[in-house]
């Protein structure tokens, strides 16, 4: 099988594996970059065993990224939680460094995701889940154009204890075919 590499002039998005993930463990390491998250990858074996569950999940496809323009690695994505039968996935368990924020990157990124999920892929739906409390992110996918769908009250155990309630969002691939052209 080919590996799945999905590039523009700005970003590459290449499989994450226990041989390259070593390559954004700094990045992993900064402070709260992934506050709304019940993972943690703040520690080198944290991350190592991110990866492994990223990596050896049958349902989802993991990435790190390349910021070309700076030409350096600048954290992870993936598609996850991939349903064949219904045509859906979720795009999330994305971060990237704080020098990378508000650059455009992750414009690029889920531009890139969502058209192989839609056009290669073709599924009819892609979801995204953000924390309720998160409101950079949920700005950011309402930006691009999805819709929140509702909101999972109580649905996730976060490292601290807390039960946060989870956002969804949706982008249909019918609503994909005028969003493209409005996202980079």
């Amino acid at each position: 099988m080919q590996e799945l590499i999905l590039e523009n002039k700005r970003v590459q998005l290449s499989p994450l594996t226990n041989k390259n993930y070593h390559l954004i463990t700094k990045i992993a390491q900064e402070k709260n970059l992934i506050y709304y998250s019940p993972s943690k990858i703040s520690t080198p074996e944290s991350l190592k065993n991110y990866v492994e569950i990223a990596i050896n999940t049958n349902n989802a496809i993991p990435f790190i990224i390349y910021d070309k323009e700076k030409q350096a690695y600048a954290g992870s994505t993936r598609f996850g939680l991939i349903n064949h039968k219904n045509k859906v996935l979720h795009i999330g368990w994305t971060w990237i460094g704080n020098d990378f924020q508000g650059t455009g990157l992750n414009k690029n990124i889920k531009h890139l995701m969502l058209q192989h999920a839609f056009k290669t892929m073709d599924f009819d739906k892609v979801e995204f889940r953000i924390d309720e409390r998160n409101i950079k992110s949920r700005k950011a996918v309402e930006k691009i154009g999805a819709v929140l769908e509702g909101i999972l009250r109580q649905d996730t155990l976060m490292q601290d204890g807390f039960k946060r309630s989870t956002c969804c969002y949706g982008i249909l691939k019918t609503e994909w075919i005028q969003i493209k052209t409005t996202i980079i």
